[in-house]
């Protein structure tokens, strides 16, 4: 046994209960406070050898809410019906993941967030998202089939008064009117990407309504990040087919860089690149053919938010790990608050795939109680498939949402509205 191995165990072993357990399995306890007993373990100390910490941005935090505090968040009252079970059951799971006040839902949400950023490594960053509504093609506003609604006014307010803690990314419908001045408007209060969830959203990527939109995030300097694969963790519009990866070659072929969420790791779609012979195929092995065309050497990337929940491990992650080359493409985030959802993740299951070791699980189980984030960072520096786990660039995430270009820095349409929008 080395001896970093040894220390592990050892120190594990001084762990109250922690031959016994992984962590709650259903309710997040919400601890606060981070025993130094947990911060200082060698399995945290360890983790971060090999890492600039500055440049840990993680690019997939939802800033979640409902509004009752004149953030003008909003939630479609589905969320909020027991008329409607799941939706209810999934919304209540998340305000639980994000330890949320029922009476100060907005407040609560972000000082659990300010609290989380407190125990990450210094330097780390975490980049809000926005959320925008869902709009039909003619370009007007749907309210019931949008989920819920983060503007983009409060979400760049946040990061403003926040800056040491984070950054933001806004969401922009690409069939709004204003689209286009919404753009330059975001990347003048100096939004990081913009977010699309298609299959909730309602907007298809490979639509010409959407080409004015890219020739606008390509000029800002923006990459679109936008979730591709099956959606099972938000309603809407329910468009599944506007998940198929392929669907993106228009957005590339226009030179905007995309950055697939979660590498389209679940579900399957039409290989539309076949016409009509085209199969059902996994969305992971679309994403997959993409990435080893040449030409999106420089545009396309991966991030693989969720990719460790008990629903995408194998053979996505299995494959994901094995890319080496595709490492230096690659991003972490977390997709907060999912990691703090107890039943999507199975530390039992990842030691019993081997993924990690049973005193790592153990110390894991431990730090999810009180920091999902963190739990979520240490977790996938652990990851090992056939002796492999993913290269410290993975967890350089910053290098993709530094805008170096000039666009719209300096260049804001005449007809720019307001942010908030």
């Amino acid at each position: 046994m080395r001896r970093r191995d040894f220390l592990l165990a050892s120190s594990t072993l001084m762990l109250p209960g922690c031959k016994f357990q992984y962590g709650p399995a259903l309710i997040n306890p919400c601890a606060v406070g981070l025993p130094s007993e947990l911060s200082q373990h060698e399995v945290v100390l360890s983790a971060l050898e090999g890492i600039d910490t500055h440049q840990l941005w993680d690019g997939h935090v939802h800033l979640i809410g409902s509004g009752d505090s004149n953030s003008g968040i909003w939630v479609n009252p589905h969320m909020r019906s027991l008329l409607h079970p799941k939706q209810y059951a999934q919304f209540k799971f998340y305000l639980n993941a994000a330890c949320a006040n029922p009476d100060k839902i907005d407040d609560s949400f972000l000082a659990r967030l300010l609290s989380l950023h407190k125990e990450l490594p210094p330097g780390a960053r975490l980049l809000l998202l926005a959320f925008d509504y869902t709009y039909d093609e003619k370009g007007n506003l749907n309210k019931e089939k949008s989920a819920f609604h983060t503007p983009n006014i409060h979400t760049a307010k946040i990061a403003e008064q926040y800056p040491q803690q984070f950054k933001w990314i806004a969401s922009i419908h690409p069939y709004r009117k204003d689209c286009v001045e919404a753009v330059y408007n975001a990347a003048q209060k100096n939004a990081r990407a913009v977010k699309w969830l298609p299959p909730a959203m309602g907007m298809d990527p490979a639509s010409a309504l959407c080409d004015k939109f890219y020739a606008a995030l390509k000029d800002c300097d923006l990459p679109l990040l936008v979730h591709a694969g099956e959606e099972k963790a938000v309603h809407g519009a329910n468009k599944h087919t506007f998940g198929n990866p392929l669907k993106l070659r228009r957005p590339l072929e226009q030179g905007v860089r995309v950055i697939v969420a979660h590498c389209a790791s679940l579900g399957k779609s039409l290989d539309i690149d076949a016409g009509d012979n085209g199969k059902m195929l996994p969305n992971f092995a679309l994403f997959e053919r993409l990435m080893d065309e040449k030409e999106y050497e420089g545009s396309l990337f991966g991030e693989i938010s969720a990719m460790t929940q008990i629903n995408r491990v194998r053979p996505a992650l299995d494959r994901l790990i094995g890319r080496q080359d595709w490492h230096h493409r690659l991003i972490n985030a977390s997709d907060y608050p999912l990691p703090a959802v107890m039943p999507l993740f199975s530390l039992r299951k990842m030691v019993a795939g081997k993924y990690i070791t049973k005193p790592q699980a153990i110390v894991l189980g431990e730090i999810r109680k009180y920091n999902a984030l963190l739990f979520d960072f240490l977790l996938k520096r652990y990851l090992r498939v056939d002796g492999l786990g993913l290269q410290d660039i993975v967890f350089a995430s910053r290098r993709l949402f530094d805008r170096q270009g000039p666009g719209a820095q300096t260049r804001v349409p005449s007809r720019a509205i307001a942010v908030g929008q």
